[in-house]
């Protein structure tokens, strides 16, 4: 189960769909995100609506972007690390990137409950 609450998160992700994200997390939730990060997203989000108007609904309204997982690497039933990159465009540009990731899931209650977001800052273009 814990597994395949990972898998619908990219999955939402991919689709942009703000409710299927939504359901795969806690209610509890604290989100971290690299500082550094366009817009000003970075810090802590607390809660999936802090993390879904805060900061995701924000990078996804001025990039045409989503996570992309290469690799999940377990750390026990409750956590797993994603590696990855961002692909997208700017949509104010249109220039493309590509970013590395890693995020650091930690899951409660079959939902993910703490999400720490690390990605090369520098690769993101302007807003």
């Amino acid at each position: 189960m814990i597994s395949k609450t990972v898998d619908r998160l990219y999955a939402a992700f991919a689709a942009g769909d703000a409710a299927a994200l939504a359901a795969t997390l806690h209610p509890d939730l604290v989100l971290r995100v690299s500082e550094g990060m366009p817009l000003g997203v970075g810090g802590a989000h607390h809660g999936p609506g802090d993390a879904l108007a805060g900061c995701w609904s924000v990078i996804f309204r001025a990039y045409d972007t989503r996570p992309v997982p290469a690799e999940q690497v377990w750390a026990g039933e409750d956590r797993v690390v994603v590696f990855g990159h961002y692909r997208g465009v700017s949509r104010a540009t249109g220039q493309p990137f590509e970013a590395a990731f890693a995020h650091d899931l930690k899951l409660r209650d079959g939902l993910i409950a703490d999400f720490t977001q690390i990605t090369d800052t520098a690769r993101w273009p302007p807003a």
